[in-house]
């Protein structure tokens, strides 16, 4: 009986210091983490958009005015102007409708209201976004990893895995990392094996960046460390 209550005493304090390293930058906020990558794909996608069609119409003074719209809300963003900021996304969401711009204007929306800590409305605004139909798939992805982030430590194992089962099973740019968040999630719920299943095919992954993995592996020792 001592040494069952011992084993729980260990499990809940590693899960509080994990929880502590999940309020911690390096693992809660997304977005900075992978900046880099999220600002490639919304390039990738902008270089996508301006398809042959697109290009002859490049200069119509409706998508120049569109563009120049998301540029000044983004620039308000910057000043910290928030309020204003958000007013013009949301108003530019009506009239982009379902463009590239009316896309990365909810995106965009959503990080503000991250940036202000409101994470439960920033969650509502990416849940509508990867529901919508004709949503570009590589903001679908980014919204599907930013909206695990803000739901990891208040979800259960089984909801975070049906948000990033699809990211997972594809094999793609953001595989390993809805792996390693999913391992998070799993260690939340002490499933500590599957949890070590996940973190080694995070380290396995060619596509996974070296910091990640270099985490992953880190975190496959202190679990063969602390639960044995």
């Amino acid at each position: 009986m001592r040494k069952n209550i011992g084993q729980q005493n260990k499990e809940d304090a590693f899960i509080q210091e994990v929880n502590e390293e999940l309020k911690n930058e390096k693992i809660r906020n997304i977005w900075n983490n992978y900046g880099l990558y999220i600002i490639a794909f919304i390039v990738a996608v902008l270089t996508a958009a301006v398809s042959f069609e697109t290009f002859k119409n490049w200069h119509d003074k409706k998508h120049q005015n569109i563009s120049d719209v998301y540029a000044v809300a983004v620039a308000l963003q910057g000043q910290g102007k928030y309020e204003d900021s958000l007013r013009i996304l949301k108003d530019l969401e009506k009239k982009a409708g379902s463009s590239i711009y009316g896309q990365l204007s909810q995106l965009q929306r959503a990080n503000i209201l991250a940036e202000q800590e409101k994470e439960d409305e920033a969650a509502a605004v990416l849940q509508d976004f990867t529901v919508q139909k004709d949503i570009n798939k590589s903001l679908h992805d980014v919204a599907v990893i930013k909206l695990a982030s803000y739901k990891l430590d208040n979800s259960s194992y089984q909801d975070i895995e049906k948000l990033l089962k699809p990211l997972i099973d594809e094999n793609g740019n953001w595989t390993a990392i809805a792996q390693e968040m999913l391992a998070m999630s799993a260690i939340y719920a002490k499933n500590f094996k599957q949890a070590k299943e996940l973190y080694a095919r995070a380290a396995e992954n060619p596509n996974a960046p070296d910091e990640l993995k270099s985490r992953a592996q880190d975190m496959l020792l202190i679990l063969d460390e602390e639960i044995k």
